[in-house]
């Protein structure tokens, strides 16, 4: 009866700690396996989502920057070039225009208008830019009273002065300036014999406008040489 109580008693411890045994090694396992893997997962997780993102989004970054930066400097290029086309100092107007068909007929015509009849047409030179035509007043008994009349490319401009000298000769001419000679008279000079000389007197185009370049005579004086 003892011996069979020592038996059972084994037995049962037996198999108790076979059951611990196997208890304790499932449950190794198992703690082993999932702090193992959790770990393992957590990790490879982790660097690979922050790795690939973050330089792939700063990648996409600098390539639209560069591309969206690049065509400014060809636009800025592109609205400077025009203004070096631009010329710093246009000529005048007058180096323009063509003479008028009309031509010296104008001109005589012109002279006529203003009570004068021309002394030689062979002065008007119609290629010029700057044309004279010296007439006589039609109502002059004598031949004096005279002036220059002035034309620009064939349109009138003016006379060389206000009032008329008692003669003018033209002395030269080009295309934009003309020389006047004018003879100078003293107190008492009859028309025909002036003896204080003569003056000359440039005229010149000057942007459209005719100008005189020398000191013009008077037209009557008492102390000085005149022009009447």
């Amino acid at each position: 009866m003892a011996v069979m109580k020592r038996n059972l008693t084994a037995a049962l411890c037996a198999l108790a700690l076979g059951a611990g045994a196997a208890l304790a090694g499932c449950g190794g396992s198992a703690t082993k396996t999932t702090s193992v893997a959790g770990t393992a997962e957590a990790t490879q997780t982790t660097p690979t989502s922050t790795t690939s993102s973050t330089p792939t989004t700063t990648a996409a970054a600098t390539t639209t920057t560069t591309s969206t930066t690049a065509p400014a400097p060809t636009s800025t290029a592109g609205g400077t070039a025009a203004p070096g086309v631009t010329h710093t100092a246009p000529e005048p107007a007058f180096t323009h225009e063509e003479p008028h068909g009309e031509g010296l007929s104008a001109a005589v015509a012109e002279l006529q208008a203003h009570g004068y009849t021309p002394n030689d047409t062979s002065q008007y030179h119609a290629n010029q830019t700057l044309q004279v035509l010296v007439g006589t007043k039609s109502s002059s008994s004598d031949g004096y009273d005279q002036q220059a009349f002035f034309f620009l490319s064939g349109r009138y401009i003016g006379t060389d002065t206000k009032e008329p000298s008692a003669s003018v000769k033209v002395l030269a001419q080009s295309d934009t300036e003309v020389t006047l000679a004018y003879p100078l008279y003293r107190q008492g000079d009859p028309l025909s014999s002036p003896s204080a000389g003569e003056a000359s007197v440039r005229f010149q185009l000057d942007d459209g406008k005719l100008v005189a370049l020398d000191p013009i005579p008077p037209a009557n004086s008492a102390s000085a040489p005149s022009r009447y």
